[in-house]
């Protein structure tokens, strides 16, 4: 999977919100998460509760990015991929630091939260 330059520029620009689509029992669940694109074919998020719940049930994830002015949408990216979740404590701390750090939050904020990381399959970008 190869996302355009452009896009990955501005998955690391600006800290914007994604919404993550998640699927567990036939019920979809959307929910804003902040994130960490590595560059690569991966993104970084770090959730609980019912994101989590249905991560561990079901990989398979959606992902909406946009940056707009005043609801004009300047760019938009949808993401599908596949979500591993990282029971790892020490990882989950490094990546809580690394997000927070991008949203100027607390580091040691959100301290239930795990690193969930989202293989990138499909990537659909476009401008406006």
């Amino acid at each position: 999977m190869t996302i355009p330059t452009e896009a990955q520029r501005r998955l690391t620009d600006e800290p914007l919100v994604a919404h993550l689509g998640t699927c567990s029992d036939g019920r979809p669940h959307v929910a804003p998460v902040w994130y960490r694109y590595d560059g690569d074919d991966v993104l970084e998020i770090v959730t609980t509760g019912r994101k989590l719940e249905n991560l561990r049930e079901n990989p398979r994830v959606a992902l909406s990015i946009q940056s707009d002015e005043g609801g004009d949408p300047d760019w938009t990216i949808t993401l599908l991929g596949t979500a591993t979740v990282v029971d790892d404590e020490e990882q989950s701390v490094t990546a809580r630091h690394r997000i927070h750090e991008r949203y100027g939050a607390d580091p040691d904020a959100y301290d239930e939260n795990v690193l969930v990381r989202i293989k990138i399959g499909t990537a659909n970008y476009q401008t406006y």
